[in-house]
């Protein structure tokens, strides 16, 4: 087998073993399929940047493998990089890989949620990818129904449906402003994020016109 392939076997047999993931399937099955999704612009990133394809997409396979132990409340989600980073290197280190590659794998997977590992490391492009590959699929078209359908948009008032609609907005108009760690992941967020913004535009549109009408009178005889 493969450092890949070996690296999908870990990933599924950690999400199986899961009690949560056994309970809510439909998050196990999102949660391996969005890691497999960021393993995919890790992939990318790295053939268009020239960085180590092969660690990056094990980096994106394994980013999220934390989300199978529990979260603790003290460390919430915002750990789960790092929880991430540590059930990992005793795998990594199994692989044909190197001490190096290995640090910088478990770096990036930690850093990946707010920017902060809880051992030393350099914020490399290599590193900064594993984040830049999970905003990726993060920022997809298959994100912006997630997104509404985890705020029970459908239900929504209209007024709150306007006001949920514009925080979404200026969210995107923010994020378009800052820096990723290669130039080919900030061309795939933008893009990303540009259809996001988008969507959300054309969808407040229509909220405006739900509610009253006015006619602008012809301007024919």
């Amino acid at each position: 087998m493969t450092n890949i392939q070996k690296t999908e076997a870990f990933l599924r047999e950690r999400f199986a073993d899961c009690a949560f993931f056994r309970e809510h399937p439909a998050d196990g099955e999102y949660r391996l399929q969005h890691s497999y999704r960021v393993a995919h612009a890790a992939g990318e990133i790295a053939r268009r940047e020239g960085l180590d394809q092969e660690g990056l997409v094990i980096g994106g396979l394994l980013h999220d493998v934390g989300y199978s132990l529990p979260f603790r409340e003290k460390d919430g989600w915002g750990e789960h990089g790092r929880m991430s980073a540590r059930l990992v290197r005793p795998f990594l280190e199994q692989l044909d890989l190197g001490p190096k590659r290995v640090q910088e794998i478990c770096y990036g997977i930690a850093i990946h949620v707010d920017g902060k590992a809880d051992f030393p490391g350099e914020n490399t492009a290599f590193a900064l990818s594993i984040g830049d590959a999970d905003d990726v699929d993060r920022f997809d078209a298959y994100r912006i129904y997630d997104a509404m359908e985890y705020a029970d948009f459908r239900n929504l008032k209209i007024e709150d449906k306007r006001k949920w609609l514009r925080e979404k907005l200026d969210w995107i108009r923010w994020r378009l402003g800052e820096k990723s760690g290669t130039e080919t992941a900030g061309q795939m967020i933008a893009q990303r994020l540009q259809y996001q913004r988008q969507y959300y535009e054309k969808v407040l549109e229509q909220m405006e016109r739900s509610e009253a009408i006015s006619i602008t009178p012809s301007s024919a005889p």
